[in-house]
């Protein structure tokens, strides 16, 4: 991880805690572990993946704080879920509003695209259909380039 990478998560870990703080909410050991994950995880990872890592810290750990961790967050809008049909769904901590995503469909990577007219594509929806656009969620499904070299 870059130095820039590691202030930006050093940042975005803060942003986290000092909304939890203003808002007088508990803060435990397990709790700031999974803020740290989700504030480093460019890969968007699972509950499941957030509560390996923050078992091998804290082994008397549920996933039950976990999930409590990531609901409380989502409620505060501090963390993004992406839900999937087979219930695994994903948490991005770094960017927590609507963004484009590109997901692998053979291995799971997510990554981010910063992609150019998106505000304007929302605008258009917007004028084309009448409704008033509160949120969206666009994902491009495809292989990733390691997979393509892989086959």
């Amino acid at each position: 991880m870059a130095l820039d990478d590691s202030r930006k998560s050093e940042d975005r870990f803060q942003e986290m805690l000092d909304k939890l703080k203003s808002l007088d909410f508990r803060i435990t050991p397990q709790r700031l572990a999974v803020l740290r994950i989700l504030a480093a995880s460019e890969d968007h990872p699972s509950a499941e993946q957030i509560f390996e890592k923050v078992r091998a810290e804290f082994p008397t750990t549920s996933l039950g704080t976990i999930y409590k961790t990531i609901v409380l967050l989502k409620g505060l809008n501090e963390v993004l879920e992406l839900g999937f049909p087979d219930g695994r769904n994903r948490y991005d901590g770094i960017k927590p509003f609507p963004h484009p995503h590109v997901i692998c469909t053979k291995c799971g990577k997510i990554m981010d695209p910063e992609l150019m007219g998106l505000d304007e594509l929302e605008e258009e929806v917007s004028k084309k259909t009448g409704f008033i656009i509160q949120n969206h969620r666009l994902d491009f499904f495809g292989m990733c380039k390691e997979c393509q070299d892989a086959t």
